[in-house]
Order: C-alpha cells, then sequence, then structure tokens
C-alpha cells in the first residue's frame, strides 16, 4: 500500500470534483473528463495555481490547451480545450472555483 501526501490525496479530492463537471463534445457525444481518464491529468496541472493563488480562467484555458488528448489509437492529439464546449468550460471553471472556496485556497 502506497502512501500518499496531502497533496495527492488533495489532486485526487480536485480531480473527483472536476471528473463529472464537465464533458467532451464528440459528433454529438458527451464524454466526462472522468470517462474519458483526464479528470486526474487535468487536476495534476490545476492544483499548483490553486495553491499557488494564481489560478484564472486564462491560466484554465491555457492548461486546457496545453493538455492534448489522444484520438484515433494515438495517430492524432487534440488538444483538451478543443473538445469541451465553451459552456462546459465555464461549468468546469465554476466547479474548480467552488472547490477552491469550499477547501479556503
Amino acid at each position: 500500500m502506497a502512501i500518499q501526501s496531502p497533496n495527492s490525496e488533495a489532486v485526487e479530492s480536485l480531480a473527483a470534483e472536476i471528473g463529472e463537471a464537465a464533458y467532451l463534445d464528440v459528433a454529438k457525444w458527451h464524454l466526462y473528463l472522468a470517462n474519458a481518464h483526464l479528470h486526474l491529468p487535468l487536476a495534476e496541472k490545476l492544483y499548483p495555481s490553486l495553491l499557488d493563488r494564481s489560478f484564472s480562467r486564462p491560466k484554465l484555458l491555457h492548461l486546457l490547451a496545453d493538455l492534448s488528448v489522444p484520438v484515433g489509437g494515438g495517430k492524432r492529439s487534440i488538444p483538451l480545450v478543443e473538445l469541451l464546449p465553451d459552456r462546459q468550460i465555464d461549468r468546469l471553471y465554476q466547479a474548480i472555483e467552488d472547490y477552491r472556496d469550499a477547501k479556503g485556497l
């Protein structure tokens, strides 16, 4: 059994919060971040900006643009920001803000 640091538990907690907050839209199919296994990698990238209080909407958009999603068996990668409808980005941003406020970060 691996011992987890407080940060890894916090990252997993953030991942759980955002996993069902927003979905990818591919050909009108909705795939939530958790189902796409993207919630944990995104939380790992987001959490430091919550700790240092630099989290903002532009920061979120930058992180979403930097996170590549492999498609077609890895033949191509698409930035996550391009797979999330604007409304889902809004929902994701709000979920992160709510998490930050609830945790006092």
